[in-house]
């Protein structure tokens, strides 16, 4: 049976990222996912498209997905066949992430509302019509699932990505001073270490 492996970036990530997994998974063709998509809504449309020759070419499919490219995945993927999903710091309450940087901006849901989107002074863009999306569409399972998360994650809570393991089922591993972003030789050799236990 053919495996594949689709490898889905984060904000400010690329396709080429793929490569890191490759050894990790000699047995499948590992693909990076090389979107668009800017919103949740576009990564709904593009990411069926994107991926459909992948779940027609495959009888095995597993996921690796990084922070924000986690959540497009969870929302526009879930009635595919994905074997097992691979997320790192994925964003599990994104309602809850928009609200609070809302409240840091001082930036009210009728304000934004009225408003349509609001850039704050620290340069980030907020839009009502994002907010609307996520609380329509929040992160769900969609699969066989392994979280990553470092203690020192300071987008995403502790409580929030613990409860969602929790109602999901998925198993939930912490590293000890990791970041929202796997990136340093300490980091990656953890996150390698992960991969191989529950691949």
């Amino acid at each position: 049976m053919k495996k594949a492996v689709i490898y889905i970036h984060g904000m400010g990530g690329s396709a080429e990222e793929a490569a890191h997994y490759i050894p990790l998974f000699p047995d499948c063709d590992v693909t990076g996912l090389d979107y668009k998509a800017q919103t949740p809504w576009e990564a709904a449309e593009e990411f069926p498209v994107l991926t459909e020759k992948i779940f027609r070419d495959y009888g095995s499919v597993s996921l690796i997905a990084n922070s924000i490219g986690a959540y497009f995945a969870m929302i526009s993927l879930a009635d595919k066949r994905i074997e097992k999903a691979f997320f790192i710091s994925p964003v599990v309450n994104f309602e809850k992430l928009i609200e609070g940087m809302m409240l840091r901006s001082g930036v009210s849901e009728d304000e934004l509302k009225e408003r349509g989107e609001i850039t704050t002074e620290s340069g980030e863009l907020l839009s009502w019509e994002y907010l609307c999306y996520v609380r329509e569409h929040p992160a769900r399972r969609i699969a066989r699932t392994h979280i990553l998360y470092g203690s020192g994650d300071s987008l995403v809570p502790y409580g929030d990505m613990s409860a969602f393991a929790e109602k999901t089922g998925a198993t939930l591993t912490v590293m000890q001073d990791g970041e929202h972003w796997f990136h340093t030789e300490e980091q990656m050799k953890f996150l390698d270490g992960w991969i191989r236990r529950y691949k």
